[in-house]
């Protein structure tokens, strides 16, 4: 009888179950996210814009939550640089907008945000990459003058159709 009462139970919590997840309210939102075939265009087109420039930089791609997912530092390249390009991308990425935006809160003299951790990559260079209205990573480059880091940072997001 205990048995019999279990099943039941359980067969009702099923059906309650399914119920709630036909309910319009019950939807699972959907995310887009870079792939690696994505970050492997990003990569060569920031790369292919840097070298028709004669531009020795280092190039970072990450993920939305910041962490690495590609670093090339092409022939040249200051050895610093292959810190900063991800610090900027992973500001980009975490900010959900373009570095040089921090980068010009603090020239208006909001030092301040010097201080945040999150925020290493206050120059521009750092460019998010969005796609239906959300950051799915970001790009960072380091090595040139700030905008034409920024400059090959968007050739190589472009390169995705974004």
């Amino acid at each position: 009888m205990a048995r019999l009462l279990l099943v039941r139970v359980l067969v009702l919590s099923a059906g309650y179950a399914f119920a709630l997840l036909e309910q319009p309210h019950c939807t699972m939102k959907t995310k887009s996210f870079l792939e690696l075939s994505d970050v492997k265009a990003i990569a060569a087109a920031a790369e292919a814009e840097a070298v028709k420039n004669g531009w020795a930089v280092t190039i970072a791609i990450v993920d939305d939550g910041g962490h690495l997912l590609w670093l090339q530092r092409l022939d040249g390249a200051a050895q610093v640089s292959a810190h900063i390009a991800p610090a900027k991308a992973n500001t980009a990425a975490l900010g959900r907008r373009e570095s040089k935006i921090y980068e010009d809160i603090v020239n208006g003299g909001r030092v301040a945000f010097l201080s945040a951790p999150e925020l290493k990559g206050l120059l521009e260079g750092g460019v998010p990459v969005i796609k239906d209205g959300q950051c799915i990573g970001a790009v960072g480059v380091s090595g040139v003058k700030s905008t034409e880091d920024a400059q090959i940072a968007r050739a190589g997001i472009a390169a995705i159709g974004l």
